[in-house]
């Protein structure tokens, strides 16, 4: 029971988070989301930050709590479980991200280091997703993959175009690209949580690697020896 809530925790967090970019920028007249991106709604002195600041707290409890979920899914497949502590960790490190400043305003080390967190952020989101597709079967592998492609192609759309937002210069289409980015990776936590929510069906378009659900009966396993899945001895 905990575990299921936890995991539901996990598409919360998602609809949480676009419900966040839809409501912050309310509070700042002018915000443009097409040629701004989300990182300027909390930017020193936004006028939206306050507003960001509030509701990124129960985002980020979701997140960490999610990953919890994602941990307790996985005892026995390695994958998943790394996957879940990279939720725990990119959730923490949520907690501490500095914030930028605002266009035109002088670049300081916290713009500096927004910059690192945001590249530390993608990398764990490439490592979530890639351990994730190592986890499950063909389907969501598959998916999985796609979602690092759009992911990838619409990041470095959105990293050509950021020196400019630090020089004050136009980038009309940097929020669109930075949002199709984030977006894939907000779908991807809601289709693992719900793949991992009817995991106990032993679906076989849900199943893990092998055929191997993390949460299915040990009493099978401890009774076959010789069934139980290459994941579980360290192979994968």
């Amino acid at each position: 029971m905990l575990r299921k809530l936890l995991l539901i925790y996990g598409i919360l967090s998602s609809l949480l988070y676009v419900a966040i970019n839809i409501l912050v920028p309310m509070a700042w007249d002018g915000y443009n989301a097409v040629s701004q991106t989300v990182s300027e709604l909390s930017a020193i002195g936004a006028p939206s930050r306050p507003l960001w600041l509030w509701l990124v707290i129960p985002y980020t409890l979701l997140s960490i709590a999610f990953g919890c979920g994602v941990w307790l899914s996985g005892e026995r497949n390695r994958p998943l479980r790394i996957v879940g502590g990279l939720l725990i960790v990119n959730g923490v490190i949520g907690i501490f991200w500095p914030p930028m400043h605002l266009r035109g305003a002088e670049f300081t080390w916290t713009d500096t280091l927004h910059i690192v967190f945001s590249i530390v952020t993608v990398v764990i989101f490439m490592l979530e997703i890639g351990f994730g597709a190592a986890a499950f079967g063909k389907r969501f592998r598959v998916y999985s993959i796609a979602t690092m492609i759009v992911m990838i192609g619409f990041g470095m759309l959105t990293a050509f175009d950021a020196p400019r937002i630090a020089a004050n210069l136009p980038t009309p289409w940097i929020g669109v690209w930075e949002r199709i980015s984030i977006g894939a990776y907000v779908v991807w936590v809601m289709a693992l949580a719900a793949a991992l929510l009817r995991a106990p069906a032993a679906s076989p378009k849900l199943t893990l690697v092998r055929g191997f659900s993390p949460i299915r009966d040990a009493s099978h396993r401890r009774r076959n020896p010789d069934t139980q899945p290459a994941l579980s001895r360290g192979r994968f």
